[in-house]
């Protein structure tokens, strides 16, 4: 959804160490280089977390699936995220950097598997080690933001970088017609997850250790000390759940919807998704401008429950108002991810950071395969879209309601603030 080739952004941030609360965020040389590495090892996560969703629409119609098959395959591949948390606890231990070099590596390798799978369990299988791998790229790059962004810069660096990410889901979208090329086009993409490896090079080579991981993992005690709370973590994986009872469904069968009930073909359907989804990158900059700027808890809230909305609605329509509905839908969506996105890396101390924001991915993720089950189902049932899609997004707004009632506001507050056991570490 927020597909876009605007990758300039990050680049012209001006270098500056003073800034005033509530002014636009300055960046030290060091930190927009950090925030350019991340940027790039957000593209092949982007591909990766992208392939299957865009792709399973033809590989099921080349193996003679079902849509209750498509929503079951991808919440299988969903389910992989059971991996992601051990993972990032791992990162908790030896390093943030260690676990994005080798999962950068690991994540494009695996997704190119799928080109060889001689039918649909195989792939999903494939998909379900590939998938968790690059989502395993994306939670550290949150970690790593988090930790070395500035106070008054955090949700703007994470625009950013979905911004840049938007490249790398681009891209799959943009070979989309290679799937039409042939019975089994869909496997060219796939082998085109290849293409990636070069990023896990330089991020070998460039990325560093960030400072407030290095000064913990200096101190002995620091994990016995620093403590999770307990009600921030419930609700934020409650919340990422509900969240994704929708927007992953949306996401999923948003192809199966345009070339079943609108007739579009590969062409058209990455034409649409393409030309919706980059107004979305202006959304990602308004939206991380604000959630810095005036806070994070209205920002998201209200851009959560608007682009939910608009989302759902077009799936009830038809041309030019689907199209626009589609359009609105991502660029709220787009205002709303750095500013609900970055309570994930600043709701947790540093000692336990990496197995929190992970959690909370896989407890997105758990999410989305049930609304794609149930979504699956009731359309098989005869549902329509419109009413499915509808159903589904009452979820995300029970959360905008709950970011209203008892979100913290972090904005302009320190990680030691936020997390005061952190300090105490």
């Amino acid at each position: 959804m927020f597909t876009t080739l605007s990758m300039l952004a990050p680049w012209r941030l001006r270098v500056n160490t003073k800034t005033d609360r509530g002014s636009t965020p300055m960046m030290t040389s060091n930190e927009r280089r950090i925030l350019i590495l991340l940027a790039i090892a957000s593209i092949p996560f982007a591909y990766v977390n992208t392939l299957f969703t865009q792709t399973v629409s033809f590989v099921a119609d080349d193996f003679g699936r079902s849509d209750t098959d498509i929503g079951f395959g991808a919440a299988v591949v969903r389910w992989g995220v059971i991996i992601v948390p051990p993972i990032a606890l791992l990162a908790d231990r030896i390093g943030r950097r260690r676990v994005l070099v080798l999962s950068s590596w690991a994540a494009p390798l695996a997704a190119a598997v799928g080109a060889l799978a001689p039918n649909y369990e195989w792939l999903v299988a494939s998909q379900t080690i590939a998938r968790p791998l690059a989502l395993v790229i994306n939670v550290m790059i949150i970690v790593m933001l988090t930790e070395e962004m500035s106070s008054e810069s955090r949700a703007r660096s994470l625009g950013y970088v979905a911004i840049a990410s938007s490249l790398g889901a681009g891209a799959a979208v943009g070979a989309l017609p290679l799937a039409d090329l042939a019975e089994s086009g869909w496997r060219f993409l796939y082998v085109g997850s290849l293409v990636w490896l070069p990023v896990a090079f330089v991020l070998q080579r460039k990325v560093p250790e960030t400072a407030r991981f290095a000064r913990v993992h200096a101190q002995p005690n620091a994990a016995a000390v620093a403590r999770i709370s307990g009600s921030r973590f419930t609700t934020q994986v409650a919340c990422a759940f509900l969240t994704s009872v929708f927007i992953g469904s949306a996401s999923v069968y948003l192809v199966n919807y345009l070339r079943d009930v609108r007739n579009y073909d590969a062409f058209g359907v990455s034409l649409f998704t393409i030309g919706t989804a980059v107004p979305a990158s202006v959304g990602l900059i308004v939206g991380g401008r604000l959630a810095d700027h005036s806070g994070r808890r209205l920002v998201g809230a209200s851009s959560l429950a608007l682009g939910v909305l608009l989302v759902a609605l077009s799936y009830a329509t038809s041309g030019a108002a689907m199209w626009l509905a589609e359009i609105g839908g991502g660029l709220c969506l787009g205002i709303a991810y750095p500013a609900l996105g970055v309570y994930r890396g600043e709701m947790f101390p540093t000692a336990h950071r990496g197995g929190g924001a992970a959690t909370v991915t896989a407890s997105n993720l758990i999410g989305g395969s049930v609304g794609l089950i149930v979504a699956g189902r009731l359309l098989d049932a005869g549902w329509s879209y419109g009413r499915v899609m509808g159903s589904l997004a009452l979820a995300p707004l029970v959360v905008a309601v709950v970011v209203l009632m008892s979100f913290p506001e972090t904005a302009h507050r320190e990680l030691e603030e936020i997390s005061p056991d952190d300090a105490g570490a």
